[in-house]
């Protein structure tokens, strides 16, 4: 039933927690333990669950609460995300600033990463540029302001991350460019600028007789069931960490054997075949995760609607004793990579259609996610073989020479 302003008169709080007294079409009340009214807003866009807020009771009447969120319900069939549209008006006359701009550009270009990703580029942003940058109108910030910024992050050894600033700045000032905000990039004039970064490829294991005792090692794991689980599907998956941490029981189909995906640093869609060992560990695995969202849940949140962090796997390897110099979980993909070709034979596009790099045909036009998937089938499942077979102890092939 709607509210009536009687009802919401006469409601008294429950000192244990706060409660929701709904309305329709997404409005409700929320009453918390002191007593207080807030409106609240629950709408779906772009396929996300999102809530805004209505203001508090009785300032905000139920009439009034319910013209706003009308209001907001048009703006929804319109395409605009009342939230978003909120926050961008509250920038005022700061609407041009850089930190208006970036926060509009990350509400606008940013979610459709991966969550660790989010949280690392609205950290950079909060951290290093806001403090310096935000406030100035971004017509106004000239490259040399910029480079400071820039100069205090090296200041501390960190290199990489003062790239990876410029190039948050760079993505900026793009979107500033394309809503008509500014006229010129000026990050393109500090390319160079900045100390070169000392780059190393993730540590790996390429060698069979390396490979076989982390995969022993794996097999005796004695953390955590989930995490035991993730650690014997990376070297068998091999696809991005994030990936991996990310997998939904909706994307998986056991009776066809395929996880599909969105890849998200190339936002296409991907199959992975699943061999019979895959199978078998997904399935003893569906018990314990299976009525959640993510296939590998974060220990901190038991209904499983986060996944697994990102330190989870590669604490794990470190427990096991591999320092960062010997193995990392993105070097699960060199390995397979490495001793695919040159162990077990499998033609180098096969690998890569598999490893969700964008491989182009003789005629430069990029090959659809189904590309070569029966070989592909194949090759997943010699390749679970081939590591089962390491890991019960057979005897190692040799690397195979070419030319």
């Amino acid at each position: 039933m709607p509210l009536s302003d009687t009802a919401i008169k006469n409601v008294k709080p429950k000192p244990d927690k706060p409660f929701k007294l709904p309305d329709e079409k997404g409005l409700y009340l929320l009453v918390t333990v002191n007593g207080g009214k807030w409106w609240r807003f629950d709408y779906r866009f772009d396929g996300k669950r999102k809530t805004l807020s209505m203001g508090t009771y009785p300032d905000t009447g139920l009439k009034q609460a319910r013209e706003k969120r009308d209001l907001a319900r048009k703006q929804i069939a319109e395409g605009v995300d009342p939230g978003l549209d909120r926050k961008i008006k509250k920038q005022g006359a700061g609407e041009n600033t850089f930190k208006a701009l970036a926060l509009e550009w990350f509400e606008r270009k940013m979610t459709i990463r991966s969550d660790s990703h989010q949280k690392r580029t609205k950290s950079l942003l909060e951290r290093d540029l806001f403090p310096w940058l935000g406030d100035r109108p971004i017509a106004d910030i000239k490259a040399l302001e910029l480079l400071q910024a820039l100069r205090r992050i090296e200041n501390r050894n960190a290199i990489e991350t003062a790239h990876r600033a410029l190039q948050v700045c760079g993505q900026v000032y793009r979107y500033a460019i394309a809503n008509g905000k500014i006229e010129s990039d000026i990050t393109l004039s500090l390319k160079g600028a900045l100390t070169a970064v000392n780059s190393t490829n993730f540590a790996s294991m390429t060698d069979p007789q390396h490979v076989k005792p982390l995969l022993q090692a794996i097999e005796n794991y004695s953390g955590s069931f989930i995490v035991k689980c993730a650690l014997q599907l990376a070297p068998m998956l091999f696809v991005r960490p994030g990936e991996l941490r990310n997998m939904q029981w909706q994307d998986v189909n056991l009776d066809k054997a395929e996880w599909r995906y969105l890849v998200t640093k190339t936002q296409t869609q991907h199959i992975v075949p699943l061999s019979r060992q895959v199978l078998a560990i997904l399935t003893s695995l569906h018990p314990l995760t299976g009525n959640g969202k993510f296939v590998f849940p974060s220990a901190r949140t038991p209904n499983g609607s986060r996944a697994m962090s990102d330190v989870a796997l590669l604490a794990a390897l470190r427990r096991m004793g591999f320092g960062k110099d010997e193995m990392t979980v993105h070097g699960f993909r060199a390995m397979a990579r490495t001793i695919l070709d040159e162990v077990l034979g499998f033609r180098p596009d096969f690998i890569e259609h598999q490893l969700a790099h964008a491989v182009k045909d003789p005629n430069g036009r990029a090959y659809n996610r189904t590309a070569h998937l029966a070989e592909r089938v194949k090759m997943m499942q010699a390749w679970a073989d081939y590591l089962d077979n390491l890991k019960a102890g057979a005897d190692i092939l040799p690397f195979k020479r070419k030319g």
